[in-house]
């Protein structure tokens, strides 16, 4: 049976605990995931180090571009020690130059830092003008994996991306779909992608519980929650999936 690994997305203590109990593989842990994922709190990344699976801490030290300074360089250096320090199993980053390529001398220098910890490249990927050159910098790098959605707003919509990418992997680097990755759309992506992973936050929307906290600035109108039902269910998908494979 082909065994696929549920990576889920977290960026609150709640959250955390959710991913856990629905049965994640591995958790990447972040702040402001509303942003696309910051770098976690020190607070989070310690009750992180508790939980009995590996935790990716993200890399990110504000929203915007991937385009960093040489002082956000520093920073990021120094939050890679962090994780280090906290016990984690890894580092989720990414760098792009103004056209778009990958950065290649930062991601040479972040990972250094990070030696001896796992390396996931996120999705500044999806930003490079040419797939194809950067997953062999990716490679040559020496990240484990790369988190995409195939350069489209959601992997379902980059699957034919994707497939090139995994084809050109050749099992030298995971090719990890993210992005609109839940239950309704797993059997399609499986389908046509032969990955031996899957990235999800495996939320539902919430609205806001009290309105004040909107109106002062405290709290978004609309948040999203991980729910170990959502993460249960997509396991359970990605096991028939492979049981199905088996048969074949």
């Amino acid at each position: 049976m082909r065994s696929i690994l549920l990576e889920v997305c977290v960026d609150d203590a709640a959250g955390l605990e959710a991913a856990v109990e629905g049965g994640a593989d591995r958790i990447e842990l972040c702040s402001a995931l509303g942003l696309g994922g910051l770098t976690p709190t020190a607070g989070l990344m310690a009750l992180a180090s508790k939980v009995p699976v590996p935790v990716y801490a993200m890399i990110r030290p504000r929203p915007g571009n991937f385009v960093f300074s040489e002082s956000e360089v520093g920073m990021m250096c120094i939050e890679i020690d962090a994780v280090r320090a906290a016990g984690l199993s890894g580092v989720v980053l990414g760098a792009n130059l103004a056209d778009g390529r990958l950065d290649l001398n930062t991601l040479d220098r972040l990972v250094a830092r990070a030696g001896g910890m796992g390396l996931t490249l996120h999705r500044a990927f999806d930003l490079v003008p040419d797939f194809s050159q950067a997953l062999e910098s990716a490679v040559a790098l020496g990240f484990e994996r790369i988190l995409t959605s195939g350069g489209e707003k959601t992997a379902p919509e980059g699957t034919a991306q994707l497939a090139a990418a995994v084809e050109q992997a050749g099992g030298r680097i995971s090719i990890m779909p993210g992005s609109g990755v839940t239950e309704a759309t797993i059997a399609g992506l499986l389908s046509r992608l032969p990955v031996s992973e899957v990235h999800s936050s495996c939320s539902s929307a919430e609205p806001a519980q009290d309105p004040r906290l909107v109106s002062l600035g405290f709290a978004p109108p609309v948040t999203r929650k991980t729910r170990a039902s959502l993460v249960q269910g997509l396991k359970a998908d990605l096991l028939t999936h492979g049981r199905s494979l088996l048969r074949l």
